[in-house]
């Protein structure tokens, strides 16, 4: 398997498991409808933890644009290879969406709101006001990617055994800071699946909401870029 290949195919787990959790939570006539958020924080860090796992070995486990960026700024990465990584994850995003979609294809069509059909492609704001969403976004991919770069010393190989704490991390930031945005710290967790709302043929799914779409894409590099920093400059 190829680095391409892997983050590729990381990044679909993490989306089927993930945007599938919450699918199952929202979506009516599911066996998991009104999980809640303890449902939906453990699904996205077993989701996570399986993506990291099965990958770190072969690509570092990256999966993520805002650690692969994070950890070029880094000199930890090379940036030939970040448009590369950057594309796998981005298509295994879309294709991890397709079959959350696919698995989940009569719920979404006895849902009732378009915002639930929504919700289980893309992050939204509970509060919308695009700064504060923004800064919500940088906020907790900071310490997202500064937890990273402590867990082990950054570079390409995460090592197998870190799958379990950054998990764990992700987790602990859904939780902690989990509830303004929906905690993307992932651009492509939110615009690969927000790409495959838009061109599905989902029954009555309304806008695909790309007015927000900025936010959980550009907060997450910027908090990486920033935790990168920080890191260099006083704490590694």
């Amino acid at each position: 398997m190829t680095p391409f290949i892997a983050e590729l195919f990381g990044t679909a787990v993490i989306i089927i498991i993930g945007n599938g959790v919450v699918a199952n939570v929202v979506l009516p006539n599911t066996k998991g409808n009104n999980g809640g958020l303890v449902a939906i924080v453990l699904g996205w860090m077993i989701a996570v933890f399986t993506g990291v796992y099965i990958t770190s070995s072969i690509s570092g486990g990256h999966l993520n644009p805002a650690v692969t960026i994070a950890l070029a700024t880094a000199g930890k990465f090379s940036w030939s290879l970040v448009p590369e990584y950057i594309l796998a994850q981005l298509l295994g995003a879309m294709i991890g969406a397709l079959i959350v979609w696919v698995v989940y294809r009569p719920q979404f069509n006895e849902a009732k709101e378009a915002s639930d059909k929504l919700a289980c492609f893309s992050t939204g704001p509970s509060l919308r006001d695009i700064k504060q969403n923004l800064l919500v976004e940088t906020i907790a991919t900071f310490v997202f990617l500064l937890g990273i770069f402590f867990i082990k010393p950054a570079g390409i190989e995460m090592g197998a055994m870190s799958a379990l704490p950054v998990s764990l991390l992700v987790a602990g930031i859904g939780f902690g800071l989990g509830g303004p945005t929906g905690w993307a710290i992932n651009p492509v967790r939110d615009l690969g699946p927000r790409i495959m709302h838009f061109v599905l043929p989902i029954q009555g799914k309304g806008p695909s909401d790309w007015g927000y779409a900025l936010v959980p894409v550009v907060g997450p590099i910027i908090g990486g870029i920033l935790a990168a920093i920080i890191y260099l400059q006083f704490l590694q």
